[in-house]
């Protein structure tokens, strides 16, 4: 997801959406594997598979979750009406099939027949509407539903609780199969929105049994995707198994356990030694792992950046901030910290999505990612007029806060810092904090002169809509807008209200070339104030060993619930 969806610190992934399916095969996994060996019996399918970087999920809980490591989780267990396939379009999970009114505001899902929890309780259409008014109550404290549940008509109500439930009212369930939903405006990107984890289906009656600590007895059912937890052991590992009563294809493996490791290099280490069979590559091992079979690069739709808020000095100053993204070599660091596999971007809509503008930019008017230092300089000068100062030593400390748990991301803040001394003459402090701690840290910083300065972190698409990159994060209001875009007293703040306003604009249009020309001209305009400074776009390196067949990333790296059907051991 503020709606810190998939966000993640950089040592991951990005690139092209269309035919990806082709690069998958070719590059990603198991369609380059053989499928001739003998395959190993059921007591040997188990896959060993990581989280890197964190020493536990965030959450378990669908309606709280803002990261990709929570979501991997909970993509093995719960399910919603709609998710994405590997080429991020929508298909049907719960839902058998759905029909919109003309006026496309009232949405009706069919549900698949005999769908069950995992413990054997029939899952039906009241299932689905309190999970989703569950999402939006205020006591969930829900930092996502707010934003991909936004949709729903007097969803704003009952998140601010004005109204005590919109069952019965924009969510309706005339039978047991049947769920009708009102939206508040047509939207293209309706759907899309709706595969977002907090509108997955959880079960009513392990909540009221646990309350708040419900996540914690998983093993007694829950959800209805394709596994369940067997145990989960904080900061240790999480153990799933199949769902016995999943609807759809069964997978194959009879366990895969998510052991977690603090440091990425750390899980890579394990993985020489066989400890588990997938790990990232880090940028320092990237050119030996390159030479065996089992390495693969990953296309996937995410931008590592970094932004500053603008209620804190001195980045409520326009040209500050242009002082700082221009004096940044972003080619310099992919070479020297990503050994080239990264591609450095102006962008912050990133290439292969819909809407990606190929002659976007850079805040010096140029297609350049090299930086700008006499331009940087520049807008330095009258950075320090606009705060009334006439020397950088008379600047307020100036630090940087990003995730720990990467030896790729320390040195480019290293980098960064080292830049920013050069080219400005300015000393900036570098804050390693736990990734989780950080994500708090950051919603922290809403509306908050007093919160965080300035962080590095990443976006990985939701969905293939530029809304998803420019309407979700910089809107008024919007939980993502933590850096206060268009919520400040700078002189630009007209500017950047007026195209928060563009972007609701092109959100309501139809799909074609003038909603795209429209996200272009907000995108170019939030590119000029630097409301992110992004970095690079991104794609992954990682190993898989070869008695693992199928496996694969989509470009959000989540693997889709249907498609663990097609992964399996060899015998080894």
């Amino acid at each position: 997801m503020s709606a810190l969806r998939k966000r993640t610190y950089p040592v991951g992934l990005a690139l092209t959406l269309f035919c990806l399916f082709a690069l998958l095969l070719t590059a990603c996994g198991g369609g380059t594997q053989t499928t001739s060996q003998q395959k190993a019996p059921a007591s040997k399918q188990v896959l060993v598979y990581p989280e890197a970087g964190v020493t536990d999920i965030a959450t378990f809980d669908p309606g709280l979750s803002t990261d990709l490591y929570s979501i991997q989780a909970i993509d093995m267990v719960f399910t919603g009406l709609v998710q994405l396939d590997n080429n991020l379009a929508v298909q049907p999970q719960l839902a058998a099939s759905w029909e919109t009114s003309a006026d496309g505001l009232t949405w009706t899902f069919h549900l698949k027949p005999n769908l069950k929890f995992s413990d054997g309780t029939p899952l039906t259409s009241a299932d689905v509407a309190y999970s989703i008014d569950r999402a939006l109550q205020p006591a969930e404290h829900s930092t996502t539903a707010p934003i991909y549940l936004a949709l729903i008509k007097d969803s704003d109500l009952l998140q601010k609780g004005k109204i005590k439930t919109i069952i019965g009212d924009s969510i309706q369930t005339p039978d047991p199969n049947t769920v009708v939903i009102t939206i508040k405006k047509k939207a293209a990107y309706f759907l899309d929105a709706l595969t977002y984890s907090c509108s997955y289906v959880v079960e009513k009656k392990l909540i009221d049994k646990y309350g708040k600590n419900w996540t914690d007895h998983l093993d007694e059912g829950g959800g209805a995707g394709p596994f369940k937890v067997q145990s989960y052991q904080h900061s240790k590992q999480i153990v799933f198994v199949p769902n016995p009563y999943y609807y759809g294809p069964k997978p194959q493996l009879q366990k895969v356990i998510f052991p977690f490791y603090q440091k990425v290099d750390t899980a890579y280490q394990a993985y020489r030694a066989g400890q588990v069979d997938i790990a990232g590559v880090p940028s320092s091992y990237v050119d030996q792992a390159r030479k065996g079979n089992d390495f693969h690069l990953a296309p996937q739709l995410w931008i590592n950046y970094y932004t500053m808020n603008y209620l804190v000095k001195p980045f409520d100053s326009i040209n500050m901030r242009r002082a700082f993204a221009l004096a940044i070599n972003k080619d310099e660091i992919v070479h020297a910290v990503w050994k080239d596999i990264y591609i450095a971007t102006n962008h912050i809509v990133p290439k292969g999505m819909p809407g990606y503008n190929p002659n976007l930019k850079g805040p010096d008017g140029t297609t350049s990612t090299a930086g700008n230092p006499t331009m940087a300089k520049q807008y330095l000068e009258a950075g320090l007029k606009d705060e009334g100062l006439t020397s950088v030593s008379q600047l307020p400390p100036i630090t940087l806060t990003y995730p720990s748990g990467s030896a790729d991301a320390d040195r480019e803040v290293a980098a960064l810092a080292q830049m920013w001394q050069r080219v400005l003459g300015i000393t900036v402090k570098v804050h390693a904090e736990d990734f989780n701690k950080l994500l708090d840290d950051i919603v922290a910083a809403t509306n908050n002169p007093h919160g965080l300065q300035f962080w590095g972190i990443a976006w990985i698409a939701d969905y293939p809509d530029p809304q998803d990159w420019l309407t979700l994060q910089f809107d008024a209001g919007v939980p993502n807008n933590n850096m206060n875009y268009g919520q400040n007293q700078s002189s630009d703040a007209a500017q950047q209200q007026a195209t928060q306003k563009l972007m609701e604009q092109a959100d309501a249009m139809p799909n074609g070339s003038a909603r795209y020309q429209a996200y272009n001209q907000a995108e170019q305009q939030l590119v000029n104030d630097v409301a992110w400074l992004p970095m690079e776009q991104v794609q992954a390196p990682y190993v898989v060993k070869t008695y693992v067949h199928g496996f694969f990333y989509n470009p959000q790296q989540l693997i889709p619930p249907d498609y663990w059907s097609q992964i399996y051991i060899t015998q080894h």
